[in-house]
């Protein structure tokens, strides 16, 4: 059955005026056009639902039966389109982002002010989870967009570059080093070392660099959180390699942060997308301001 929302209109209103005249006015249709269009839904249902006579137009039982469900109907149209229009136009609806935990305890606070500055009605939720987390998230469509340190595996996802991010040094500020400005991973040779869990990014990048520069650590304590690392540091366990987007959590516990030297110690932060998908009108805005945003003075 092929019923159109013209018809429904049309019935509706010859119901409320019960008068083909009145009705071809407010529908701006002439009254020839107005029959052969309620006699084309009537054949269409299979049944009258208006019953007409020289001067008035009456519903059928029928009719009388169907008029609160067609106006219902009608109602239920106009507010889907209504509802769809503000998802387009973002007066309303809901993002979805993930990001691993040294951005989003850093830069994102800045960038999710700009957007809500701009689009206040769009609720946005956050999963601060490790990169792997962040990947998976955004893979499997929990979430849209991702932001993490450009990773080795990442299938299913694009990666889109914004901005270079270094490695320091952290450490008690009572630490013997901390005085320097500037260290190389020889100089953490034999110390204490509270390293991120097997299996993460950052655990990986630094196990490589300790054995390119041939140097040995004394790992004392593993943690899947930089927060707890951080927690670790302070306790004067040992000390840690870190993202520079910790820099300015682990200040404000008042741990140090030295530069950690190296020609491979810029790793590229970005964003991730599905590779296969669209996205949605707030999660293409956001991406748009992530990708203009002024990141160089940032950079490494």
């Amino acid at each position: 059955m092929n019923i159109s929302h013209r018809q429904l209109c049309i019935f509706v209103e010859l119901a409320n005026s019960r008068s083909f005249a009145d009705a071809a006015v407010n529908l701006h249709l002439s009254q020839p056009a107005l029959s052969i269009a309620i006699k084309k839904f009537e054949q269409a249902i299979g049944g009258m639902l208006l019953a007409r006579s020289t001067r008035m137009v009456e519903l059928t039982p029928e009719g009388r039966a169907f008029l609160p469900v067609a106006k219902r109907l009608l109602y239920d149209w106009e507010i889907a389109f209504d509802d769809l229009h503000k998802l387009f136009s973002m007066q309303r609806g809901k993002l979805t982002i993930a990001s691993m935990p040294s951005f989003a305890n850093s830069l994102l606070p800045d960038i999710l002010n700009q957007f809500h500055q701009s689009h206040a009605n769009i609720n946005i939720a956050v999963m601060d989870v490790v990169m792997e987390r962040v990947i998976e998230a955004v893979r499997e469509d929990r979430a849209e967009l991702g932001i993490i340190f450009e990773a080795e595996q990442m299938d299913g996802v694009d990666f889109i570059p914004l901005f270079n991010d270094c490695f320091v040094v952290l450490m008690n500020s009572s630490h013997p080093l901390s005085d320097r400005s500037s260290l190389s991973w020889q100089d953490l040779h034999r110390q204490n070392f509270i390293a991120m869990n097997r299996g993460s990014s950052i655990r990986h990048w630094c196990d490589n660099a300790l054995l390119q520069a041939g140097t040995s650590i004394n790992i004392v304590a593993e943690a899947s959180q930089l927060s707890t690392v951080g927690q670790l540091v302070r306790s004067s366990l040992g000390l840690s390699v870190v993202p520079a987007l910790c820099r300015q959590q682990m200040e404000t516990a008042q741990l140090r942060c030295v530069a950690l030297e190296g020609k491979d110690n810029a790793k590229r932060v970005g964003m991730i997308r599905r590779s296969r998908g669209t996205l949605s009108v707030p999660a293409q805005y956001l991406s748009d301001l992530l990708q203009q945003y002024q990141w160089d003075t940032r950079a490494c």
